[in-house]
């Protein structure tokens, strides 16, 4: 094929381009992570030129995201592995926050948890537990949806002692009502229950924590062989386990 020829370099780096030995468009950037910048750019300078008291402030936030995400994306598919990981990691954050300010603006429109839910795959509830914004009927004030650091790590270890039947193990960070209420005995009586429900244990999939009023809930699904179900750890503010439950 003959040689299309092209800019000699990068219009977004300046690095030079290598000869381009295919038919196409010619090529004017290295990658994607120089064709995300050069928009990012040109964005930047086009921006100015809308009518900026026309457009609201929250349109300017989804377009900052859809930037984050472009650039995110780029550099998380090339570059070293760590490099890579970072970027990853703030593809993820961007995308959360993308996806928090939609169900906001869903909400906005009327739309309701249930829907919102359906369209997330998940319950209604859950959909709530993770993107609304909760008020303290006794206060009118925001409740706080933050969770305690290192729950969900937290509530795997509890679990896993369980199904690997050390029972003292995962009763380690009881609080003193529950290490009265729970022994390991009880503790191995609803294992065993479990397993007359729904057989073998399998496996457990990602652990989701949330908020509910001054505790952090964590619950995690575990699949089993004729069945699953989710094991429910609830912690207290100082950290301890102030509630465990195990439902198919």
């Amino acid at each position: 094929m003959a040689n299309l020829g092209g800019p000699a370099v990068c219009q977004a780096c300046g690095r030079e381009l290598p000869p381009q030995q295919e038919k196409g468009r010619p090529r004017r950037y290295c990658d994607a992570t120089c064709r995300s910048a050069a928009r990012r750019r040109r964005e930047a300078v086009r921006r100015p030129g809308v009518k900026e008291k026309l457009t609201p402030g929250p349109r300017h936030d989804y377009l900052d995201i859809v930037d984050r995400l472009a650039d995110a994306a780029a550099r998380s598919s090339s570059g070293p592995p760590l490099e890579a990981l970072t970027a990853a990691r703030d593809l993820s954050a961007a995308a959360g926050e993308a996806l928090q300010q939609a169900v906001d603006r869903a909400r906005a429109a009327g739309h309701s948890w249930r829907e919102i839910g359906d369209v997330l795959g998940t319950t209604r509830q859950a959909a709530f537990q993770r993107f609304g914004h909760p008020v303290d009927p006794r206060t009118g004030a925001p409740m706080s949806t933050e969770v305690a650091p290192g729950a969900a790590d937290q509530a795997v270890t509890i679990l896993t002692s369980l199904t690997e039947g050390r029972w003292e193990d995962a009763r380690r960070d009881f609080n003193a009502k529950m290490s009265d209420a729970l022994d390991a005995g009880r503790l191995a009586d609803s294992w065993a229950r479990m397993a007359s429900l729904v057989g073998r244990y399998e496996g457990m999939g990602e652990p989701f924590a949330h908020r509910v009023v001054d505790h952090t809930v964590v619950e995690i699904p575990l699949r089993f062989e004729a069945g699953e179900a989710t094991g429910r750890v609830v912690f207290d503010e100082e950290g301890k386990v102030a509630g465990l439950w195990l439902r198919p």
